[in-house]
């Protein structure tokens, strides 16, 4: 599921009246919110237990990074509504719709959402939330709802598939461990012929107590009727594909989704990675690969891992740039902690091993990411990257800016 258009926000405007009480209001909500959420999370799903077995993370909903998405989200959307100066959310938000439909989540959830937020405002904040407050902020709400719900329903429409209808069965085919810690799964699947290489799916297997629970996996290969990922154990669904899937056993799986996607382009490449970060750029490169014929560019991986054998994607990788340098120019460095190795891009540079004027596509761990994303600042004049592109295996990765 993918559409070059992004999020509309250019329509999204508060009442002049509603606005004004925002702009005094956002400092309370603000410093509240991260208060505020886990009430939300904790009455919905006392209300609707099924979307906690059966849609969100658990994991994510334990460790709190889904309580903090939602919060910055609310937060970032209605800075920009009475913020001029304030970066437009449609980064945001295109990474919010695309893990939606990743989920399958549909228009009539934003109801339980809205009703079940309300409340949590209303029970940490008490008194404080009079009847011009609240209807304020539930225009935000539905400001915010409506732009995603449009954009979701232009990506359920890419596909070719009713709202939320997303997911497919597919049969494990092949098994093939990568590095110790990492195994590459392939399943026999349909819809994933339409993939862009970056995207992912999301997984969804029934655990021992009942539950399905999802989440999501880079794609490192597709075509027609089959899909490949790469499994690191830590969480429940990837140790439960690892300690109990086998040959011909089924999982739920999406359709593909996400907007980490390779842009066709004359312009070198420049892909980052440090530990799993490396499977979508395997995606990537298996894409360069199978069109190079037809757009040929310098093409440069930087990979960080702990050690040489942890580095799952090191052969797939190796044998995908021999592939390229076939036609153009292609090189594959690495930076192994256990030799005090690092990534130091203006070293790089200077030694004429990355190319100026280059895309970058990064991904990583939090800091690892945000150290690349320094380094290219800090050398912005050198390196003059041509566009920047990031994710984090995480809900709120776009709130790494």
């Amino acid at each position: 599921m993918f559409t070059k258009q992004a999020p509309d926000t250019a329509h999204a405007k508060l009442s002049e009246g509603n606005a004004e009480i925002i702009r005094q209001t956002l400092p309370v909500i603000g410093a509240n919110i991260n208060k505020i959420t886990p009430v939300f999370y904790r009455t919905m799903f006392a209300n609707h237990p099924e979307l906690i077995s059966d849609t969100f993370n658990r994991g994510n909903q334990r460790s709190g990074e889904q309580q903090k998405a939602l919060a910055a989200s609310i937060a970032t959307f209605a800075t920009m509504l009475v913020d001029e100066n304030a970066p437009d959310s449609v980064e945001m938000l295109s990474r919010i719709g695309h893990k939606h439909v990743s989920l399958g989540i549909t228009a009539d959830q934003y109801q339980i959402v809205h009703d079940n937020l309300f409340a949590a405002i209303v029970e940490v904040l008490g008194e404080a939330i009079t009847p011009e407050i609240a209807g304020a902020w539930d225009e935000v709400y539905w400001l915010m709802a409506n732009v995603l719900i449009g954009f979701e329903e232009e990506l359920y429409s890419y596909a070719g598939v009713a709202a939320g209808d997303v997911f497919v069965k597919a049969e494990l085919k092949e098994k093939t461990p990568l590095s110790p810690l990492v195994t590459q799964y392939t399943f026999a699947a349909q819809g994933f012929e339409k993939a862009v290489a970056g995207q992912y799916t999301s997984i969804g297997v029934k655990l021992p107590d009942g539950a399905r629970q999802l989440r999501q996996y880079s794609l490192i290969e597709t075509g027609e009727n089959f899909f490949s990922i790469a499994v690191q154990k830590d969480g429940e669904v990837s140790s439960f594909l690892l300690d109990n899937v086998t040959l011909g056993d089924t999982v739920d799986a999406t359709l593909p989704a996400g907007d980490l996607v390779l842009e066709d382009s004359t312009a070198p490449l420049v892909l980052v990675s440090q530990g799993i970060g490396s499977t979508p750029m395997t995606g990537m490169l298996s894409h360069l690969v199978a069109t190079q014929h037809e757009l040929s560019r310098e093409v440069v991986v930087l990979h960080a891992d702990a050690t040489e054998a942890e580095y799952a994607q090191r052969e797939n990788t190796e044998h995908l740039i021999a592939a390229l340098k076939e036609d153009g120019k292609a090189t594959h460095i690495t930076a192994y902690r256990d030799q005090s190795a690092l990534l130091n891009l203006a070293q790089l540079f200077q030694d004429g091993q990355i190319p100026a004027n280059a895309q970058w596509y990064l991904c990583g761990g939090n800091s690892f990411l945000q150290d690349i994303r320094e380094q290219l600042e800090n050398n912005r004049e050198e390196l003059a990257p041509a566009g920047v592109h990031f994710e984090l295996f995480s809900p709120n990765d776009w709130l790494v800016s």
